[in-house]
């Protein structure tokens, strides 16, 4: 998948070097020159022949500090380093890759040697240029066990043209890449009413392309998860992706994807690195066969339904898995959670809101709740401080056991100096007076 961002970038800061490294040749420095003995054809004897053998990459090495603070080289260097062939392209160039950190600087240099190598100048030729270019791309697309996978975004959108999220994995705008299937960059993937979604790239690479496209899958899953979990948005997958092996024909794959997105998810260049190690994390750290995991599904499920009414059961299903194991008849739940999520003096209202959810449940259980805004915005409240609940503990700012820190925060008692630990305490017996 060639990225246009990529291959731009590249071009302006090879241009801006090749202006900085001919001013040195102006000035009067010279490239340096080895010769290499030649063997005479058929093996004659006598004396050896010799040709001059310019040493460009030396003299490029020699202005690496120069080069650095050209304006586009920290660009250069962050694409190169998310760059999904790099380590390959340093090997094919004959460089030891060495720390990942240190690759984006290596293969800057192995790509103006490649660039201008014979050269005892650096006159840019266009069509040199493209050559080194090119197969720069092509080191991506070097494995003949690569499987690439395409797929709809939709529900979020991004201030950067591509977001490099792992090795191998990126979000981009549509426009920003060359060569995708035909599906993917139509309206919305097939989603008429969302014209502006976003693609995810993802390559994969194993001998058998089943397992790809299941561990390509399981990829997603996370990701979207991730997203879901980073901030206020219902993005969603499209309902079809597509798969390539080996630079072959695009094939349909059915992602099996519900819903529709609701809102939308901003990210912007300053919090890409964030998202990011968000990303890392959540994968990491996703709960498996606990009442965590399975409200963490349950979360998930509720983010692909149609109707915030129709995600209304699968969120305080979550919350009482969560909050309430004595079972709902302990009515505990709305008490607990205005306890986590509602500042000191806004609790009690966090609690009669919950109160407020319960019925209105009880009301799309029995088909008699009629759609309105009020409805709307508790349904959307409740997603959110379940959304809230399921990231603090994934990321490890709250203990696994809500309902004990829940209890514990509501009997607080005041401290020595008068004031209180986490609210006033009459607060935490109005809570408890109007659950009971």
């Amino acid at each position: 998948m060639r990225s246009l961002r990529f291959r731009e970038s590249l071009g302006e800061f090879i241009e801006a070097a090749a202006g900085l490294l001919q001013a040195d040749i102006a000035a009067g420095a010279e490239v340096p020159f080895e010769l290499e003995p030649r063997t005479r054809r058929g093996g004659s004897s006598g004396a050896a022949l010799y040709c001059y053998h310019a040493l460009t990459g030396e003299f490029i090495a020699e202005r690496q500090p120069a080069l650095e603070r050209l304006p586009g080289y920290a660009q250069a260097a962050k694409l190169l380093a998310g760059f999904d062939g790099l380590e390959r392209y340093l090997a094919i160039a004959g460089v030891n890759p060495g720390p990942r950190q240190a690759q984006g600087r290596l293969a800057i240099t192995a790509l103006l040697e490649d660039v201008f190598r014979e050269q005892s100048d650096f006159e840019l030729r266009p069509e040199r240029m493209q050559a080194a270019l090119e197969r720069l791309e092509q080191s991506a697309f070097a494995d003949a066990n690569e499987v690439t996978i395409v797929a709809t975004l939709h529900g979020l959108t991004i201030t950067s043209s591509e977001l490099q999220v792992t090795q191998g994995l990126k979000i981009a705008m549509p426009g920003a890449l060359e060569g995708l299937p035909e599906g993917a960059t139509t309206a919305g993937g097939g989603r008429s009413k969302d014209p502006d979604h976003l693609v995810v790239v993802l390559a994969v690479e194993d001998d058998d392309s089943r397992a790809a496209r299941a561990r390509g899958r399981a990829v997603l899953t996370d990701l979207l998860r991730a997203l879901r979990l980073f901030g206020d948005g219902r993005v969603c997958l499209g309902a079809l992706a597509w798969v390539q092996v080996a630079g072959g024909s695009w094939q349909a794959l059915a992602l099996g994807a519900g819903g529709r997105p609701h809102g939308m998810l901003l990210v912007t260049a300053e919090q890409e690195d964030e998202l990011r190690a968000f990303c890392n994390l959540v994968s990491r750290r996703a709960p498996e066969g606990n009442e965590l995991a399975w409200a963490l599904r349950r979360f998930e499920l509720g983010c692909e339904r149609e109707s915030p009414y129709e995600a209304l059961s699968d969120h305080l299903l979550a919350l009482r898995a969560l909050l309430e194991p004595e079972g709902p008849a302990s009515g505990l739940l709305a008490g607990r959670l205005a306890a986590l999520c509602a500042p000191p003096g806004h609790r009690l209202g966090l609690t009669e809101r919950v109160t407020q959810a319960l019925a209105l449940e009880r009301e799309v259980v029995a088909g008699t709740a009629v759609a309105h805004a009020g409805g709307d915005a508790l349904a959307k409240e409740l997603a959110d401080n379940l959304r809230a609940l399921l990231r603090d503990v994934i990321c490890g700012h709250l203990a696994p056991d809500l309902a004990a820190l829940a209890d514990e925060i509501l009997l607080a008692p005041e401290q020595e100096s008068g004031e209180q630990v986490l609210g006033d305490p009459r607060e935490s017996e109005e809570i408890l007076d109007l659950l009971l």
